[in-house]
Parts: structure tokens; C-alpha cells; sequence
């Protein structure tokens, strides 16, 4: 097709819109922030006298001095929130012939927590992009070394001659084969020719999950490709040398499906790895991917996803293109990140894994501003700003393709001078990991390495269309949760501490904004404190009888109730605006908590000690794989414990803490009948009481529930006796 006339090519590739009733929310927030400095004035004009209460109500101003800094942080994303939609129709009547070669990286750690089958689902997926083949490259990272993700893949390779042809025949979606045979029939695809890729599909899996049970590929299999040879040496996951292996060369007129039609190049690699050389996690096996893909197919996008992450849109890529290609802003675009969405959430939610808030509200404030950040899955990047390449008002995007190996080369050839690239010593006295690549040394690698490319000039998109672009598996117990949350909080806390923190490197290279978006998540750890304060503290100090809190008949009264009733009414619009429940806005309150006094907590702690020596960030892989009954107790939305994590105690402990101050305090207001005791103490029989209610699913698994899933009997027999212990201290 031709380039268009100049008419059309004035047309842009992508529209921006901005959020509805902007100016009004703006009103709203000023009478919140209005609110909370009043409450301030408050706590500084009645200070009392008596030293210990001097002492905790300075605390307690402290913490709402946080909460309101806190606060005014996360409305800069709801100041300025746009959205985004794109033209794919134009972009096909532009440039069909001169698309730019995509090089897709699917990334995976270990096998026994990330299976072959959910990898090689997600490969298959975004093989099957509707896209040209010619122009699309999938590689399949292993850092668990495992030859039954190599057999896993050497069988998808095999399966893809089918499953493509079937995809584009029928125009299915999702492209995901265990994903699409989940789902309904779909009428415009004939009876037999499903039940035959069906059947396919499910030989495939037999043989995969035969190998996988017996622990090893099966001799007669090996023999077959040359690949498993490579595992003749290897010691161990942690100790054995590149492997690299080009299953299918896009390149070769003979790698066609069953239909004559070409197949995308895939590549399974594993890079080096020996117990002498740090391995930097998910971030070295990325620049490894960088480098051997820039050997190989040199695509000039490049498409990162997880392995549990398949696409769930076919047309993600072309979105994609509309930015990087738009004529009047596509040269100042380095990424475009797609949201981190999920199939298997329970109908209310019970983790609050969707993140609704962050996926709908708060990443479109911040792409406001000039990008959302990295979350290192889903995420389309330009090559050359991802490799470290600064922006420039010249810099113009070339549309022709630099195959650096287009018949050169034999498949073979290339895998033996591609390896060099992903061996341990090669990045020794390179810029890799610092300013090339994806950065170390930190364990949300994605998030800083997003924002060292913003602050080289370049900006990002954010692209949540109806159809979602990719889904993922979000966490089924509530400690799954709260350790990828610690992670997370700990990660973007070194970040504020490192050189490269949005309101130190960042100064005069983003906009403020954005450096409020990013200290957003960057002081989700430092949270804990204020947060652990306000649900001890108040509640024994109600079992005192003491108020910390203007009584109800005082004027001071209003700016507490202001505040209180409209952040609950506009936290629960925002939920239901934007299609979700009012269980599942409980349920996000309830993580909230729990993430702020554990996660966060142990987040904090351990990056203090990472700070000053004591201990080394390390990286938790979240598990994929549950227990049967774990799986339907979380469909039936029961939280989950079953073990005696040190996380567990602490918010047994806080429950029962609280279970018992409001118990033996409403039993001492009730004792002594002075109206004037109950008007002073109410907030905090309120707080106290919200505390209760909110924790009805820790006495659950404390005292009633029978099942697995329950809080072991150690965890109830701590946290009674640090509860009670803690209340007689404060009183006696």
C-alpha cells in the first residue's frame, strides 16, 4: 500500500482526550485539602499539657501530617487525567508495507513455580499477533535452564503450524490456546476444525505433562534435536553455560504452517549463569535478551511480556505502532505500557489483585504528564531508548528495517556468535545495567529503568483499551499477595533513596507531576509508620478513656467528619464509576490495611538494612501454581493463611488488639455514664470500631473456620497473648 496523500498523512495515528468534570474534582480537592489543614491547626492549638499525652498527640500529628502529604501526592495523577485511543485503519492505509520488525521477549525463571504449559500458552499467544510474520520475532527467556521448558517449546514450535493457520482463519480471540478452549465455542469456528486443533492441543499437553512428571525428557525424545545435547553439560540451574537455540528461523522460505504461510522466528535462550557472577535477576536475563535479539532479528520494537501474561488482543501490536509512528508525536514516545490485568479474579475481588484504581484512574493522571511508569510486563519499548539512546527534537523514526543477518548467516552460525552476548563476563566494563539496558541493583528494576528513560527527554503512553491487551494470574492467597507487595514497596523505596529518586535526579529533567506520580509508589513503605501508629494507638488510648480527638459538640469536629465522609465517598465513586462493587471497594480498603502494616512494613525494614549493609535485595518469584483446595476456597472468595508467617502475627495481633480495646473500652464508657465521656471519645470508639469490622476475616481464620486455610493454632495463641500483654501495659 502507498503512503497516503498528504491529507490523509495529516491525520493523526492516536487521539487524546481528557477526563470529564476535571475542573469540578479540582473544586472538591481544594475543600479536602481545605479540611485537612484544619485538621492540622487543631492538633497544634490544643496540645496537651499532661507530658505523655503531649507526646503521643505530636505523634499522632505527625502521622496526619504524613497522611496529608500522602494525599496531596496522589491527587497530582487526578488532576490532569487523559485517555487514550488509537486509528489502526489509518496506519494500515500508511504503512502496511513498511511496519517495523517486532522482537518479543516472554521471560520465565523456574519451572516448578512458572509451569512449561503457562509459558508456552503465552508464547503461542503472541506468535499469533495479527501482525506480519515476516516482521515478528519470539523469544523465549529460561533463566531456570530447564530442558523441559526447551521440550515445551520445541513442541509449541511444532503446534504453532496449526494453531496459527487456525487463529487467522477464524480471527479468534484470545489467541491463547488453554485460554480461547476455556472459553464458550465460539460460533463462527466449524465443530470439526476446532475439535481438531483441540485434540492437537491436548496430545501436546499429555507429552509435555508426561515429561514433567517424570522428571526428565524420555531418550527416544532427545534424540530428535540437537538441543538437549546442550544439557549434557550443564551442573545445575545456577551453573551451566549459554544455551541458545533458533527453533524456528524466520528467514528460511521452508518455515511455513500448514498453509503455506510464514511462521515468526523463535528462539529459546538461557543465558550463562555461574556461582561466581551475580546473575541480576529478571534484569540481567532482559539486557541478555537485548543483546542476542539485536544478533538475531534486530527488531526495532521490542515487546516484553511475563510468561504467565498472554496476550489477550490481537491487535495490541498495531496499537502499539499507532504511537511510535504518528507523524506530529510519535518521535517522542520510548514506550507504550499496556495495564496489568487478570482472568482469574474471584467476582469480588478478595486481594484486591485487580488494582482498578492504579490500572484506571491513577496510571492515566500520571500519563498526563508525560508517561506512565514501567511494570516491566506488556510494555512495547523502541529499541534504541531502552538500550540507553537519548531523546532528541531531531530524532526522527527510521521505518527501515537493519536485519543484520537477512541470508548471511545459517540459523546455526548464528546461535554460536550470538551466544557470546549472553555469556557472564561480557557485560564486565560495559554500560550495561547502568546506562544501557535495563538498570540493577534494585528489585523493581522495570519502575527505575522507566524512569532514567524519562529523564533522558522521552516520553511514554499509557493505552488501556476495552479489550485488554494482555491477562495475567494474580495471586490466590493472601500471603502471595502480601510478599508482591513487599517487593514491590521495598523496590520503589530504594529508588527514592538511590541517586536516580524522582525528586533528586529527576529535578529539572520531568515535569513536577510526574515526580509526584513516582513518589506516589516510591513512599508506599515509609506508609506503614503513620499507618501502624493510627491503628494502635487511639484504640489503647480509648481503653484509657483518654481523647485524642475533638469531641462531637466542638466545631473541631467538622473538618474531621469532612474529611472522613468525602475521601470514603470519593474513593467509592471512583470504584463504582468505573465498573467495579462495593464488596470489592471493602476488600481494597482491607488489603489497603494489611499491605500497610506488613508488607510495607517488612518493605521498609529491609530496605533500611539493605541501606546500611545489613542484608541484599534479593527477588520473589510469585508462585503460579496452587493446591486444589487452596484454588476453591479462593473462588468462593475465603482468604486464605495456613501458616505462621511473621505477617500473619502481626495482623492477628492488630485485630485482636483492637478487638479488645473496643470491647473493654465500650464496657468502661458503658460503666461510667457520663454523656460527656462518650462525645469526647467517639471518633475514636468509631476508628476502633472500623478496625473490628474490617478485620472480620482474621477472627474468622483465628476462631471459627476448620479448614486448611485457617490461621494456625501458634499464630492465635501469639497474638492473644500480645494483645492482651500490650492493653494491661498501657493501662497498668
Amino acid at each position: 500500500m502507498g503512503n497516503g496523500s498528504e491529507g490523509e498523512r495529516a491525520l493523526p495515528l492516536f487521539e487524546t482526550k481528557e477526563a470529564k468534570f476535571k475542573n469540578a474534582y479540582r473544586l472538591f480537592a481544594i475543600s479536602m485539602f481545605i479540611g485537612i489543614c484544619m485538621i492540622w491547626v487543631y492538633r497544634i492549638t490544643h496540645i496537651p499539657l499532661n507530658l505523655e499525652e503531649k507526646w503521643v498527640w505530636m505523634l499522632l500529628f505527625l502521622s496526619e501530617l504524613w497522611f496529608g502529604f500522602y494525599w496531596v501526592l496522589t491527587q497530582s495523577v487526578r488532576w490532569n487525567r487523559v485517555y487514550r485511543s488509537t486509528f489502526k485503519d489509518r496506519l494500515s492505509h500508511r504503512y502496511e508495507d513498511k511496519l517495523p520488525g517486532v522482537d518479543i521477549f516472554v521471560c520465565t525463571a523456574d519451572p516448578t513455580i512458572e509451569p512449561p504449559m503457562m509459558a508456552i500458552n503465552t508464547v503461542l499467544s503472541v506468535m499469533a499477533y495479527n501482525y506480519p510474520t515476516e516482521k515478528l520475532s519470539v523469544y523465549l527467556s529460561d533463566d531456570g535452564g530447564s530442558d523441559l521448558t526447551f521440550y515445551a517449546l520445541l513442541e509449541a514450535s511444532e503446534f504453532s503450524k496449526y494453531w496459527l493457520p487456525f487463529c487467522k482463519k477464524f480471527n479468534i480471540e484470545p489467541r491463547s490456546p488453554a485460554a480461547y478452549f476455556s472459553t464458550e465455542s465460539d460460533l463462527f469456528v466449524d465443530v470439526e476444525g476446532l475439535s481438531s486443533i483441540k485434540q492437537l492441543y491436548e496430545e501436546m499437553e499429555h507429552r509435555i505433562e508426561t515429561a514433567a512428571k517424570l522428571g526428565r525428557i524420555p531418550e527416544e525424545i532427545r534424540t530428535k534435536h540437537k538441543g538437549f545435547s546442550e544439557w549434557n553439560s550443564v551442573s545445575s540451574q545456577r551453573d551451566h553455560q549459554t544455551i541458545l537455540q533458533v527453533l524456528i528461523d524466520g528467514r528460511n522460505p521452508n518455515a511455513v504452517d500448514i498453509d503455506g504461510g510464514a511462521l515468526p522466528t523463535l528462539v529459546y535462550l538461557s543465558r550463562e549463569k555461574r556461582p561466581s557472577h551475580h546473575h541480576k535477576f529478571k534484569a540481567g536475563a532482559m539486557n541478555a535478551l537485548i543483546r542476542v535479539s539485536s544478533k538475531i532479528s534486530n527488531g526495532k520494537i521490542i515487546l516484553n511480556v511475563d510468561c504467565d501474561m498472554y496476550s489477550n488482543n490481537s491487535e495490541s501490536v498495531r496499537d502499539a505502532c499507532c504511537f511510535f509512528m504518528d507523524e506530529q508525536k510519535g518521535h517522542e514516545i520510548a514506550f507504550v505500557q499496556f495495564p496489568q490485568s487478570f482472568d482469574n479474579l474471584t467476582k469480588n475481588d478478595i486481594y484486591a489483585s485487580s488494582m482498578s484504581i492504579i490500572s484506571e484512574v491513577e496510571f492515566s493522571g500520571i500519563d498526563g504528564y508525560g508517561g506512565p511508569l514501567y511494570i516491566g510486563t506488556g510494555c512495547f519499548h523502541r529499541r534504541e531508548t531502552i538500550s540507553g539512546g537519548k531523546y532528541s527534537e531531531n530524532y526522527k523514526f527510521e521505518y527501515k528495517e537493519n536485519f543484520v543477518n537477512q541470508v548471511q548467516e545459517s540459523a546455526s552460525e548464528l546461535e554460536k556468535t550470538a551466544k557470546i552476548l549472553a555469556d557472564c563476563a561480557f557485560e564486565e566494563g560495559t554500560q550495561w545495567g547502568k546506562e544501557m539496558g535495563l538498570k540493577y541493583g534494585c528489585p523493581v528494576e522495570d519502575v527505575i529503568t522507566g524512569l532514567s528513560i524519562h529523564c533522558r527527554g522521552w516520553k511514554s503512553v499509557y493505552f488501556n483499551p476495552t479489550r485488554k491487551g494482555f491477562l495475567g494470574i494474580a495471586p490466590t492467597t493472601l500471603g502471595q499477595t502480601l510478599v508482591q507487595h513487599k517487593r514491590w514497596s521495598e523496590g520503589d523505596f530504594q529508588i527514592i533513596l538511590s541517586k536516580y529518586g524522582p525528586l533528586s535526579y529527576g529535578v529539572g529533567r520531568i515535569k513536577l507531576g510526574l515526580q509526584m506520580a513516582y513518589c506516589i509508589y516510591c513512599f508506599w513503605a515509609p506508609n506503614c509508620l503513620p499507618t501502624l501508629y493510627y491503628s494502635v494507638i487511639p484504640s489503647l488510648y480509648l481503653l484509657k478513656g483518654i481523647s485524642l480527638f475533638p469531641r462531637i459538640t466542638s466545631p473541631w469536629f467538622l473538618p474531621f467528619a469532612y474529611v472522613i465522609i468525602t475521601e470514603i465517598l470519593s474513593s467509592l465513586g471512583e470504584f463504582l464509576c468505573f465498573g467495579s462493587t462495593l464488596q470489592c471497594w471493602w476488600n481494597e480498603q482491607r488489603i489497603w490495611l494489611f499491605k500497610r502494616t506488613t508488607s510495607y512494613l517488612f518493605g521498609f525494614i529491609d530496605t533500611l538494612l539493605n541501606v546500611f549493609g545489613f542484608a541484599n535485595s534479593g527477588f520473589d518469584i510469585t508462585a503460579k501454581l496452587t493446591d486444589e483446595d487452596v484454588s476453591k476456597r479462593y473462588e468462593k472468595d475465603i482468604m486464605e493463611f495456613g501458616n505462621s508467617s511473621p505477617m500473619f502475627i502481626i495482623l492477628a495481633t492488630l485485630a485482636m488488639l483492637n478487638l479488645v480495646c473496643l470491647l473493654w473500652g465500650l464496657q468502661r464508657m458503658i460503666m461510667n455514664t457520663k454523656t460527656s465521656n462518650f462525645e469526647s471519645l467517639f471518633l475514636q470508639v468509631l476508628l476502633c470500631g472500623f478496625l473490628v469490622v474490617i478485620n472480620l476475616p482474621i477472627y474468622n481464620g483465628l476462631f471459627f473456620r476448620k479448614d486448611n486455610g485457617r490461621m494456625p493454632t501458634s499464630v492465635t495463641v501469639k497474638s492473644i497473648i500480645l494483645a492482651v500483654l500490650t492493653c494491661f501495659l498501657i493501662l497498668y
